[in-house]
């Protein structure tokens, strides 16, 4: 699917949202509000994101987002992070809006 909010562009390339989402490079963001890191079946994760102890919320992503490899040292994820601090508060409560199969909470 593709990703209906504009915060999401810099996303899509990796990861899905929605009803169609699939896992990409990253796990699909479905469910993500009080998921454990590391924790979708299927995705190469580096043992330092399994190893975490994040359980996501908007605050761990918030954290996560704006710096990856600060929160999580050795992440797989190449992504540098979010440095606008307004384009993460978007992007965070639309996350926990997506129950585990994509449906609008």
């Amino acid at each position: 699917m593709c990703f209906p909010w504009r915060p999401f562009k810099k996303c899509v390339s990796c990861h899905d949202v929605g009803p169609m989402a699939k896992n990409k490079v990253g796990p699909a963001f479905n469910g993500l509000d009080g998921r454990k890191s590391g924790s979708v079946a299927g995705c190469s994760y580096s043992d330092a994101n399994k190893n975490s102890g994040i359980t996501w919320d908007e605050s761990n992503f918030l954290d996560y987002i704006k710096e990856p490899k600060a929160r999580v040292p050795n992440t797989k994820m190449a992504f540098a992070g979010i440095k606008n601090e307004r384009k993460p508060r978007i992007t965070a409560p639309t996350l926990s809006k997506n129950d585990s199969d994509g449906k609008t909470k």
